[in-house]
């Protein structure tokens, strides 16, 4: 497991953060923690929830102090009573261990597209926003959640199958009209890190079609759609682990998008594909759609386009009806709630 979070900490809120794990693991009532400031506690007890999403069961704390001590009296408040907390406890870890085994003997890549597809399959988003949908108790239990829950439990599937990864969060930017924080995840292939933002694929997925607009994304693209941290990660540099790179679905030219369109026409299948021959603006656009409908005609068939702007990303059906204009996809979870 990696406890990232923990290790960028001071001495001092190492102790508390290492209290309040201690406490919360062994369901204490109450417990002691360093004196520290209330917005610290809070800041620790955040993080701590970010590296251990095992804690599932948290939703807040109070405290008291006494005049004088160094140090502070806990009070969790937990989400079930105890004996419910260790009934979802050993089912969730029999949930991740048959999820684990069945990744075992894949490379490390192979293993994060298994979380990556599992989430995207499994899991739906929770508009009715349920207590349990910010933990992997929603996903990994219920199979709804909202971004910090899919983002935990790609955490936790992460460390039982031994991949690096943590939770990114980024601030909420009201005047663009993002009304709250967003979590995902960044990952470590082969000493590089890349971001996997599961729950942005996850809302552009639609009849049956899996989407990797948001699988190993560097720095800038990534931030093209997602807003500023709250908290440092490591820098994301790397562009050569995106997916529809390494799947030789990534395109510069026009002739070759009709070309590759052809073959996708012809097996029936949906054509989900990257442009990287410069910004999708309107000309390039209406070049591409041109082409596709071109190439699908040829088959005595239409194409219907779908695009996402901000990554670059088209989808592409091929209907035997004239299909309208094409749409802009957004990759969002809908309104969220506030992540606790």
């Amino acid at each position: 497991m990696e406890a990232y979070y923990y290790q960028h900490m001071s001495k001092a809120h190492q102790a508390a953060y290492h209290a309040m794990k201690t406490g919360f693991t062994a369901l204490s009532p109450s417990f002691s923690v360093p004196k520290l400031e209330n917005h610290e506690l809070s800041d620790i007890f955040f993080k701590l929830r970010l590296d251990c999403p095992e804690l599932f069961y948290l939703t807040s704390f109070s405290y008291r102090f006494y005049p004088g001590a160094d140090h502070v009296e806990l009070v969790p408040e937990y989400l079930f009573d105890k004996a419910k907390i260790k009934d979802h406890q050993k089912a969730l870890s029999a949930r991740v261990t048959k999820l684990a085994r069945a990744a075992q003997n894949m490379t490390t890549l192979e293993k994060e597209r298994y979380i990556h597809d599992f989430i995207c399959t499994n899991v739906r988003y929770d508009k009715l926003k349920k207590p349990y949908s910010h933990e992997i108790i929603g996903p990994l239990g219920q199979g709804v959640g909202v971004c910090e829950g899919i983002a935990k439990s790609v955490k936790i599937l992460c460390d039982a199958l031994e991949i690096w990864c943590i939770i990114a969060i980024a601030e909420s930017n009201p005047e663009q009209g993002v009304r709250y924080r967003h979590a995902w995840n960044i990952i470590k292939l082969d000493g590089d890190y890349y971001h996997l933002d599961a729950t942005f694929d996850n809302s552009l997925g639609r009849d049956g079609v899996i989407r990797y607009d948001y699988f190993n994304l560097d720095d800038s693209r990534c931030f093209r759609d997602h807003q500023k941290l709250v908290y440092p990660v490591p820098a994301c540099g790397r562009s050569d682990r995106f997916y529809y790179r390494e799947s030789k679905l990534s395109f510069t030219k026009v002739e070759d998008v009709a070309k590759r369109a052809q073959m996708f026409v012809r097996k029936g299948l949906p054509f989900v594909f990257h442009w990287r021959g410069g910004a999708l603006n309107r000309d390039i656009l209406a070049e591409l759609i041109a082409a596709l409908e071109e190439a699908a005609q040829k088959k005595g068939r239409h194409a219907a386009v779908s695009y996402n702007r901000s990554q670059a990303v088209l989808h592409v059906t091929f209907p035997t009806e004239l299909p309208g204009e094409a749409t802009e996809e957004e990759a969002d979870e809908g309104n969220c709630e506030p992540i606790a």
